[in-house]
């Protein structure tokens, strides 16, 4: 596959994926870490992050398998 057509697959799952996530409240999952202090509030999105690696891992690996 040719960089260009790479380039318009990345955006084109970049795209769908934000759509997606305006409807799916992938953000705030229970195990995700929020510290609130008076002035200051840190999130750790750790759940979030093993969530979008698994659903990423899997996009990936059927690119690959069907090409």
């Amino acid at each position: 596959m040719s960089l260009p057509k790479t380039i318009m697959l990345i955006g084109a799952v970049l795209l769908v994926a934000g759509f997606i996530m305006q409807f799916i409240k992938l953000g705030r999952l229970p195990g995700d870490i929020v510290i609130k202090r008076e002035n200051m509030t840190v999130y750790f999105p750790i759940v979030t992050s093993i969530v979008i690696s698994l659903i990423l891992t899997g996009i990936l690996f059927f690119i690959g398998r069907f090409r």
